[in-house]
Formats: C-alpha cells, sequence, structure tokens
C-alpha cells in the first residue's frame, strides 16, 4: 500500500485545517488506517484511526476537535482539523496496516501560529 498525504499548513489558533490521504496498490488488504503526528523532540503519537469494522479512536487531546472519515470510492482518509491550538503543531503522518504490512505516508507539516 502506498500513502500520499495532503492538505496541511500554517495556520492560526481556532483555524481549521483539513488533511487528505490517498492510498493505492493493494488497498484491499488495509484492515486499519490512521492518522498520527510527531512534533519536534517528541515521539510519534496516535491522532485518530479507524479500523475496516467502523471502529474509531482519537488521542484524548483532539476529541471534540478533529475528525477522521473516509470516503471509499476514493480510497481515501481525511483529517479534519477544528479549533487548532499551537500544540498541534507537528508533521502527521497518515497509516495504513494490513496483516502483514505497516505503510506510512510521507508526512505533512501543520503549524499553527498563537
Amino acid at each position: 500500500v502506498q500513502l500520499q498525504a495532503f492538505g496541511g499548513g500554517l495556520v492560526q489558533a481556532g483555524g481549521s485545517l483539513r488533511l487528505s490521504c490517498a492510498a493505492s496498490g493493494s488497498i484491499f488488504t488495509i484492515i486499519y488506517m490512521g492518522w498520527y503526528r510527531q512534533a519536534p523532540g517528541k515521539q510519534r503519537e496516535l491522532v485518530a484511526t479507524f479500523t475496516s469494522g467502523g471502529s474509531l479512536n482519537y488521542a484524548d487531546s483532539v476529541k471534540g476537535r478533529f475528525t477522521i472519515s473516509r470516503d471509499n470510492d476514493k480510497n481515501t482518509v481525511y483529517l479534519q482539523m477544528n479549533s487548532l491550538k499551537p500544540e498541534d503543531t507537528a508533521v502527521y503522518y497518515c497509516n495504513a496496516r494490513s496483516r502483514s504490512t505497516n505503510s506510512w505516508g510521507q508526512g505533512t507539516q501543520v503549524t499553527v501560529s498563537s
């Protein structure tokens, strides 16, 4: 599975961004997709994920502000980010997993100014 992420940028605190992650290749094998982020000097952390069964999971820090969704026809996963805070500044990575693979997108920078 190959992943390509889009949509990062610079936004003021309180603003919104939508990230997109387009999947290609053996997409029928995907059982898990989601978004992670890594801020400078910190470990990569889960932001939002869902399984092929539809279960959703959000980091506590983004609950109520971020929404993960998908468009199966376009093989694309989205992350709608509202009420952004400076602490949301990070490189955001798309992730997709099958039973035997773990794929990452190239990352997209999100910078939130105060």
